[in-house]
């Protein structure tokens, strides 16, 4: 089969229009092409009054060699890639003894407790929050009493913090083994909507990821996997640079020797543990910054037009970025489409902001992280200074919130003009438990506030009215991504320092987002059943 990609049609094309697109392509008759099938389906928004559909397709075509030759200088013409997933080993008959053991059920986790399932090595998972449906009832209790349980939040628990998010299944990493496909195919076989294997930007919501989750879980339990819930890993039993077992936090000692560590961003109080124990750890950069929302109707006409709402299009979306005169970079980050700002602390006292969306993405706001990128430098003082760095940031969100877990808000017009606010205009925050109006000009170091000061006029240039006097800013978004990274090598995907050891996914500063993180979820599995095969005498696949 051919690949033909950037076939661009109008919006409200006819359904014959795109076999006549990819005929014309391929300088062939319509009636040349034996089959056609939508890889990808995406939209060039660049002239909203222009939007076109953007498609990859996958065509068998009559006399094919012909056409290779005649399409060998068009570079939209290739082979259709084999992107079937094939596992890497089979576990056979390996012992009990070899079950490898996975800490975390986020997507990470959860990805690498299925692949080992499907590859029958019987892993166990161990998470230290609740199930899925268990942790959501936490979680609301956070949001409408004010009243946090700091193992079952919107960082713990079944899902991870994916789970409350715009479910976004996409990413700008390299994906040249097609795994990505693999979690795709996964999550509709777990009752995703099936235009997630071709849409380009790709969102499920955090409703359908409860399910899906949980039919996941029920996968990897059929085929011999362990789940346990409330199981906090305390302590690594690590001799002779080898982990030899896991501490759980009830005091049950559990022997293992292959473990995959995919715990999240937000896992502190392991990453101290690990840091302890030896295992090597350093700060990388992250962002820190606010949310800011805006009308959904509003970004919907800067973006789209006269086709606002329309069906194949959806609620708009956006992508900015600003390089500051102080050298800084602001940027959005995870953007919400007819979302809603949500509370995200995993600890007492402290106030953290995140983003979510439902598949639907119907709300009446649209949310996005405005953030400034930081490093080391900002911060020195060791691996775990970040985390340091964060407490700081969300104590003073806390503080200037004024307690109960409100978060502090300012409207935009205030914020530019260094003035605080002491009401709220015609947007109204979606954050629950609710937002103080203040000032936001000592919620994050001056050189952030700075950048963000200059960045929200130049976005307004962008999208007209971005910078509106009654976009709500609210207080603060320090969880973009990991603090610090847990190095493994290459070759093995092992720590560094820490044979046994996998350091996977978000936590360990390998992934950001949910397929990302899946996708290394997958790569880590196969690092572990390779070594279990090499260790134990299973049979390679």
């Amino acid at each position: 089969m051919l690949r033909i990609s950037e076939v661009k049609l109008p919006l409200d094309h006819p359904e014959p229009a795109l076999a006549q697109a990819v005929a014309a392509r391929l300088a062939v008759p319509a009636s040349h092409l034996l089959s056609l099938h939508v890889h990808r389906r995406g939209y060039d928004a660049r002239k909203r009054d222009n939007i076109q559909l953007v498609y990859t397709v996958d065509v068998q075509v009559r006399d094919e060699t012909s056409v290779r030759a005649n399409c060998a200088g068009d570079p939209h013409v290739a082979e259709t890639p084999d992107m079937q997933y094939r596992f890497v080993a089979n576990a056979g008959m390996a012992s009990d003894a070899s079950r490898p053991v996975v800490i975390g059920m986020g997507p990470c986790g959860l990805f690498a407790g299925l692949i080992l399932a499907q590859m029958g090595f019987r892993p166990i998972i161990l998470e230290r929050g609740k199930s899925v449906r268990e942790r959501t009832k936490d979680t609301f209790g956070l949001w409408r009493k004010r009243v946090l349980d700091p193992e079952s939040n919107v960082q713990f628990g079944e899902g991870g913090a994916g789970t409350f998010s715009d479910g976004k299944l996409y990413s700008q990493i390299k994906d040249p083994r097609h795994l990505g496909r693999k979690v795709l195919e996964e999550f509709v076989l777990a009752g995703a909507p099936d235009e997630i294997l071709y849409v380009s930007k790709p969102h499920i919501g955090t409703f359908r990821l409860v399910s899906m989750v949980e039919k996941m879980r029920a996968s990897i339990e059929a085929l011999g996997g362990e789940v346990r819930f409330q199981s906090r890993v305390e302590d690594l039993d690590v001799d002779g640079g080898r982990v030899r077992g896991l501490t759980l936090a009830g005091g049950e000692y559990l022997p293992c020797t292959h473990v995959v560590l995919a715990v999240g961003h937000s896992a502190r109080d392991t990453f101290q543990m690990l840091h302890d124990r030896g295992v090597y750890l350093e700060a990388k950069p992250f962002s820190i910054g606010f949310r800011i929302e805006h009308p959904q109707s509003l970004i919907d006409r800067a973006r789209f037009g006269k086709h606002v709402r329309h069906p194949v299009l959806g609620a708009a979306d956006y992508k900015l970025v600003h390089h500051c005169n102080n050298g800084r970079s602001v940027y959005s980050f995870c953007m919400c489409p007819g979302g809603t700002v949500v509370a995200a602390t995993s600890e007492p006292n402290r106030v953290v902001t995140n983003g979510m969306s439902q598949y639907s993405r119907a709300e009446r706001n649209a949310n996005a992280g405005i953030v400034v990128g930081i490093t080391p430098d900002d911060y020195p003082g060791g691996p775990l200074a970040g985390i340091d760095f964060q407490r700081f940031w969300e104590s003073r969100a806390f503080e200037l919130g004024g307690g109960g877990y409100l978060a502090p808000g300012q409207r935009v017009e205030d914020f530019l003009a260094r003035r605080p606010s002491t009401t709220l205009g015609a947007v109204q925050p979606s954050y629950t438990p609710g937002v103080t109006p203040t000032d936001l000009s000592t919620a994050l170091p001056d050189y952030a506030i700075e950048a963000i000061r200059e960045a929200l006029p130049a976005f307004d240039r962008k999208i007209k009215g971005y910078a509106m006097g009654d976009a709500i800013l609210t207080g603060v978004e320090t969880r973009t991504s990991s603090p610090l990274r847990i190095k493994r090598r290459d070759d093995d995907c092992q720590s560094i320092n820490t044979a046994g050891l996998y350091p996977a996914g978000e936590g360990a500063g390998y992934a950001g987002g949910i397929y990302s993180a899946a996708i290394d979820g997958i790569e880590i599995a196969e690092a572990v059943a390779r070594d279990i095969v090499a260790r134990h005498g299973a049979r390679a696949a």
